[in-house]
């Protein structure tokens, strides 16, 4: 059976740095068939992504990054399927913020596949967003799931802290928009896009601040 990919958007509140509230969308991306699935950002509601898995064996609940509203829903998720929560060890300061007694099972390191369902999701470690962002990039689904590096108006969000502009804007140039120009953009938030499509808007975003 062929792998596909499923969309779950969640809905949740994301407290900012100073105790305030903001409400936020967030895909949460499901790759896998019939029989098997893995989860890319367990994102706020982990009863509608579980109702959406169904009774499918859970492989993994991989994390593009440790900001609180892209994995507040992995901990409950992983207890209820008995999946393993993975992530880069770059960001495990940050998930200490959201989850202080409770480590990742595995570390989401440069390089590593993740097989699910008779494909393949190879690590790139994308710094910038976070320390220990990562984007998963599927040659055979032409897809790259990059969290909150790259959407689909051009690169992410630079946060107060955590966020590396320098770093980000070379994860992007070298890692992300070299990918085939036909392959699918999977972010964290909104719609997605192509390689070819936003690595324009990212030259055009960095004319505009330059």
């Amino acid at each position: 059976m062929t792998a596909r990919v499923e969309c779950v958007v969640t809905t949740g509140v994301v407290a900012g740095p100073d105790a305030d509230t903001t409400p936020m969308e967030n895909n949460v991306w499901i790759i896998g068939d019939d029989e098997q699935a893995m989860v890319v950002d367990a994102a706020h509601e982990p009863d509608v992504i579980a109702t959406t898995l169904g009774d499918r064996r859970v492989v993994a609940i991989a994390c593009t990054h440790a900001h609180n509203g892209h994995v507040d829903a992995a901990v409950a998720l992983s207890d209820r399927t008995g999946a393993p929560i993975m992530l880069h060890p770059d960001d495990l300061e940050l998930w200490r913020r959201s989850f202080p007694s409770r480590v990742p099972d595995e570390e989401l390191v440069d390089g590593r596949v993740i097989d699910v369902a008779g494909t393949a999701l190879t690590v790139r470690h994308t710094p910038g967003h976070t320390p220990g962002s990562v984007s998963l990039y599927d040659p055979a689904l032409r897809r790259v799931f990059t969290g909150d590096m790259l959407l689909s108006r051009g690169p992410g969000t630079i946060g107060p802290e955590d966020s590396d502009f320098q770093a980000m804007i070379q994860s992007i140039r070298e890692r992300l928009v070299t990918l085939p120009p036909e392959t699918v953009v999977c972010p964290g938030h909104g719609d997605v896009t192509t390689v070819g499509e936003v690595g324009e808007r990212v030259e055009d975003w960095l004319r505009r601040i330059a």
